[in-house]
C-alpha cells in the first residue's frame, strides 16, 4: 500500500476521475440525442430515459475498467510511455463497452463513425488533462521544489548507488535523500545501519519512504523496518541485487532501469475483502465464545485447578501482522505458567499435565484464541503465529521475501498448513519451509470458500485425531 503524508497531490486523482466522468457523459448527450438531421446541434433533453441509462452504465463501467487497468495509478516514477500505454488500453476497453451498449439497446440507432468520433473527442480531452497534470507535477518538483518525498537509503552496493544517482540527477521525480546508512566506510553515510533506527525515531514525521538493500540486512533489522513503516505509515521499498528475486508476491516498479520491490497488497487486504473476512471472524468467534467457551471454561477451570496450581489461561507473545507482537491466549496445559524462549512442546513432554495432554491432543487448548480474533489480533483462518524467538530463527532458513509476505496478513487459529499436516514441533528445516509454502499459497489464493473448507477440514482432523497434536 502506498502511504502519503502531508501532501496534497492525492487530491489530483479524485479530481481527474470526476473530470473524466464529466467528459464521457457530457459528450454522450450529443451522441445519444443525435439524428441525421441534427448533426451540428446539441440536444438539451438531458433527463430522458436513454441519457439516464447511459449515465449509469458509463459511470459504473468507466470506474470498473479504470480500476482493473490501474488507469489512475500514475506515480512520480511512472514513465511517459507507461502513461500513454494506459490511455491506449483504456481507450480500447471503453470503446468495446460503448459499442456493446449500442448493440444491446437496438433502439439507440447511432452511426458507428459518430460513436467513434465521440470516443476520439472524449479521449483527446481526457488525455490532454492527464498529460497536463503529469507535466505540471514534474515542473513543480523541478522549479518550485514542491511535491517532494523525503527518503532514507539503507545499505550499499551497485544497485543502491545507481538508484541514488537517479534520485540526484532526475529532479522531476521529486525524491529528497535526507540520509544514507550503510556498514561500509562511506563519506556520504550518516552512520551504520544500526544508527538508522535512532534517526528514524527522531524524524518519524519527516520520512515518507525507506529504501532498503535487502541483502545488507539481517532478518531482525528487516522486521524492524517493516514494523516501523507500518506504524508510521511510510512506504518501504526493497532494492534487489539480482533480478532473480523479482516474484509475483512483490510489486516491481522500475526507476529508469533499476527494479525496486515493494510488498504487494494481497487480495486478502483489500478493503472489501478485509471487511468481509472481519465480519465473518466476529460472527464466528462470538458463536464459539457464547455457545462453547461459556460452559467449557468452567469445566476446564475445575479440572486444571484440581491437577496443578496456576491460571486457567496461558498467555504468550506471538508475531502478528506486519511483525507486530501480541498476547496469544490458550488454555493452560503445562505445569509452568511462564513462557520459556524457544520451547515448543515436544512429544511426551514432562511439563504436560494429564488434562493438558488431552486438550492439546484435541486442540481444545487453542479455543481461547477466539478472544484474540474478537480483539482483532488474529483471524479464524490464516498463517499460525510463531513465538518471537522462532520468528527470528526460522527467518534465517526461509527466503526473506517469502517470510515477509507471510506476515502481511493476520495470523489464524487454523490454516492451510495445519490441515496439510505442517503443524506442531519443528524437527527439520523442511518442516518450516513447507509451512511457509502453504501459508503463502493461502494468502495468494484466498477466498471465503477456502476459509470455510479449511475450517471444515480442521473439525474433521480434530475428530479423527492428529499425530502431531501433542
Amino acid at each position: 500500500m502506498e502511504f502519503v503524508r502531508g501532501r496534497y497531490s492525492w487530491v489530483l486523482r479524485p479530481l481527474l476521475i470526476i473530470y473524466d466522468l464529466f467528459i464521457i457523459n457530457l459528450l454522450a448527450y450529443k451522441l445519444l440525442n443525435f439524428n441525421s438531421e441534427e448533426l451540428y446541434f446539441f440536444s438539451y433533453e438531458l433527463l430522458n430515459n436513454k441519457n439516464i441509462l447511459y449515465l449509469i452504465y458509463s459511470t459504473v463501467f468507466w470506474l470498473l475498467s479504470t480500476h482493473l487497468l490501474n488507469f489512475y495509478k500514475v506515480y512520480r516514477y511512472t514513465s511517459l510511455l507507461d502513461v500513454l500505454s494506459l490511455i491506449l488500453k483504456q481507450f480500447f476497453v471503453y470503446s468495446f463497452m460503448v459499442y456493446a451498449f449500442e448493440g444491446f439497446f437496438r433502439s439507440i440507432n447511432i452511426d458507428v463513425f459518430i460513436t467513434l468520433a465521440y470516443l476520439a473527442y472524449s479521449f483527446i480531452a481526457i488525455s490532454f488533462v492527464k498529460l497536463l497534470s503529469y507535466y505540471i507535477l514534474k515542473s513543480i518538483r523541478v522549479y518550485l521544489k514542491g511535491n517532494f518525498r523525503n527518503i532514507i537509503v539503507i545499505g550499499g552496493g551497485e544497485s543502491v548507488n545507481a538508484l541514488k544517482k537517479i534520485f540526484l540527477e532526475k529532479k522531476e521525480l521529486g525524491y529528497n535523500i535526507t540520509a544514507v546508512f550503510n556498514n561500509a566506510e562511506d563519506e556520504n553515510s550518516l552512520g551504520s545501519i544500526e544508527d538508522s533506527f535512532a534517526y528514524l525515531e527522531h524524524n518519524n514525521d519527516n520520512i515518507d519512504e525507506i529504501y532498503c538493500s535487502i541483502s545488507d540486512l539481517s532478518e531482525k533489522e528487516l522486521n524492524e523496518y517493516v514494523r516501523y513503516a507500518n506504524v508510521n505509515h511510510c512506504n518501504i521499498k526493497f532494492i534487489p541485487n539480482t533480478k532473480k528475486l523479482i516474484t509475483k508476491r512483490y510489486k516491481t516498479d522500475y526507476y529508469n532501469y533499476i527494479p525496486v520491490l515493494s510488498i504487494q497488497e494481497v487480495a486478502l487486504n483489500k478493503e472489501v475483502n478485509k471487511l468481509l473476512k472481519r465480519l465473518f471472524d466476529i460472527v464466528f468467534s462470538l458463536l464459539i465464545i457464547i455457545f462453547v467457551l461459556s460452559w467449557l471454561s468452567v469445566i476446564l477451570f475445575i479440572l486444571i485447578k484440581l491437577e496443578s496450581k496456576g491460571p486457567l489461561f496461558y498467555k504468550h507473545k506471538r508475531t502478528g501482522i506486519n511483525y507486530n507482537e501480541f498476547n496469544c491466549y490458550k488454555y493452560r496445559s503445562l505445569t509452568v505458567t511462564k513462557e520459556q524462549k524457544g520451547t515448543y512442546v515436544k512429544e511426551n513432554d514432562n511439563r504436560l499435565t494429564v488434562i493438558g495432554r488431552f486438550i492439546r491432543r484435541t486442540s481444545i487448548d487453542e479455543l481461547p484464541q477466539f478472544f484474540n480474533v474478537l480483539k482483532g489480533d488474529m483471524s479464524v483462518v490464516g498463517p499460525r503465529p510463531h513465538m518471537i524467538s522462532y520468528t527470528e530463527d526460522y527467518s534465517k532458513k526461509i527466503n526473506k521475501y517469502n517470510f515477509i509476505f507471510r506476515h502481511k496478513v493476520k495470523p489464524g487459529i487454523t490454516g492451510l498448513a495445519q490441515i496439510k499436516g505442517c503443524r506442531g514441533e519443528i524437527k527439520r528445516d523442511e518442516d518450516i519451509i513447507n509451512r511457509v509454502k502453504y501459508d503463502n499459497f493461502y494468502i495468494e489464493n484466498w477466498s471465503l470458500l477456502l476459509d470455510l473448507k479449511i475450517i471444515g477440514q480442521t473439525v474433521i482432523n480434530v475428530i479423527k485425531g492428529d499425530d502431531k497434536a501433542y
